[in-house]
């Protein structure tokens, strides 16, 4: 299911579009024409981790993906958390592991979904035990891993460069293959 915002959350009249002046000039946003407020739709920070385990990188399933398709550990920041910490907690929560080191790797738009994806590198120690949200997961040499044509699949090839690899993207089929259903799982606008 797609939601998206209809109605003032201060007083519930229904948002109009409505064009104001704004620092950038002239503006269309989603507005309350009773108070005023403003429905800004600003992207949502998403966290992602490349965790290396044992000098291996473990990839993990989510329960709603195809089978085929393995990516870094993702999740949302929670308010009062740095960044840093968010991740150390989604690592934890999704994989048990310990986070050990986290090292900022770079940000990445993530249009599609509205979001910005802070990635991190960390080395984590601990016994694997998914979450119920994940139902597999991978441990790849570096050599090995294959990088996907989406932002977290560009930050792992960012990392990857770093580590005197050069990143191996998988090919326009490959990636089709790879996503093979997961657009029929994804929510309707």
């Amino acid at each position: 299911m797609h939601y998206e915002t209809r109605y003032c959350t201060h007083c519930s009249t229904a948002l109009q579009a409505i064009t104001l002046a704004e620092d950038g000039g002239d503006k269309e946003r989603l507005r309350c024409p009773a108070c005023g407020w403003t429905h800004w739709n600003n992207p949502t920070p998403v966290l992602a981790a490349i965790v290396e385990v044992d000098g291996k990188v473990l990839l993990a399933r989510n329960a709603a993906w195809p089978g085929k398709m393995f990516a870094l550990i993702t999740g949302f920041m929670e308010a009062g958390e740095s960044p840093q910490e968010g991740i150390a907690r989604e690592v934890k929560e999704e994989t048990n592991l310990d986070v050990q080191a986290t090292t900022l790797v770079g940000a990445y738009e993530f249009m599609r979904m509205n979001q910005v994806i802070i990635a991190y590198h960390v080395v984590a120690t601990g016994e694997v035990r998914l979450s119920p949200e994940l139902v597999d997961y991978r441990m790849y040499d570096l050599p090995d891993l294959r990088c996907w044509p989406a932002g977290t699949g560009y930050a792992l090839a960012d990392w990857l460069r770093t580590r005197g690899h050069e990143p191996v993207f998988f090919t326009k089929e490959e990636n089709e293959e790879r996503r093979r259903g997961l657009d029929a799982a994804l929510p309707k606008n």
